[in-house]
């Protein structure tokens, strides 16, 4: 996003797969990915400790390593007359997406073609002491994506998940400059102990230094903000024009919002008045 003067830069992080192309899956968008082949590269060496295969072989997008009857997508499409094409496991590598020499080499009992079923947490667990993975698994299991496999097809992932895992990417990236982040409604879909995982993380960017803007609707997350602005007065058309601003205890007391009363039961719930 282009930066304005005055303001650091800033990060967009939306409800879109925007950026995710048809192979993109959760180990890739976290460049996890990216690690692992170069792990299953020094799996497989000769006695003399060079490579006898490179990265590349580990990436069912390559050539190299790809299954060459399938052309690494591990399904085989069939076009039928008159009617939609359909969609069969490949018959020669049986959904794995690799060739046979590459299956061959293994790390830990596993080879390339078993890591796209680990959970984020299976792998938390299988690659202990790789921080650069670790790091980037840390970040997933932060934001309550820790059920997610590493091989999640990005086209099967919530707008809420996408955004999380964009998140995530920007969480394990070391950020010199402070930086605005923008995000749109990250607590979607998520459950109340997960939300408040967000919130400290989010919370840890703001102590870092950072300044976090968001689109909110979710009172949990919007009592707990420095600074709230209520658009209104009504929704859609209605809407659109400044309510009420100021701290979250301040926009509780405005007779014209209507997003007050809410927020007000909110802020009694997080100072414990059952009232």
């Amino acid at each position: 996003m282009d930066n304005i003067d005055g303001l650091p830069p800033a990060v967009a992080l939306q409800q879109s797969r925007a950026g995710a192309q048809e192979r993109s899956t959760v180990g890739s968008l976290t460049r996890i990915s990216v690690t692992l082949r170069l792990l299953f590269s020094r799996a497989g060496t000769r006695p003399d400790g060079v490579p006898f295969m490179t990265a590349d072989y580990f990436s069912p997008d390559n050539p190299e390593g790809a299954c060459t009857h399938c052309q690494g997508l591990g399904q085989i499409s069939i076009e039928l007359l008159l009617m939609p094409s359909a969609t069969t496991t490949c018959s020669v590598c049986a959904g794995s997406r690799y060739n046979p020499e590459t299956l061959e080499v293994k790390w830990n009992d596993l080879t390339i073609a078993d890591v796209p079923d680990l959970t984020v947490d299976d792998a938390t667990r299988m690659f202990d002491g790789y921080d650069g993975i670790q790091r980037s698994l840390s970040a997933l299991q932060s934001l309550g994506l820790r059920y997610l496999t590493l091989g999640q097809p990005a086209t099967e992932l919530s707008g809420g998940e996408c955004q999380r895992i964009k998140l995530a990417w920007e969480l394990q990236r070391v950020q010199r400059t402070s930086t605005l982040y923008l995000l749109d409604e990250p607590s979607t879909g998520l459950h109340p102990s997960d939300m408040d995982k967000l919130l400290i993380v989010l919370n840890e960017l703001v102590t870092c230094g950072h300044t976090v803007v968001m689109a909110q609707h979710t009172m949990r997350i919007v009592a707990e903000a420095d600074w709230v602005i209520d658009l209104g007065p009504g929704s859609g058309l209605k809407g659109r024009k400044i309510v009420s601003s100021g701290t979250p205890e301040a926009v509780s007391t405005s007779v014209e919002s209507l997003t007050a009363p809410w927020l007000s039961v909110q802020l009694k719930k997080r100072a414990g008045d059952p009232a």
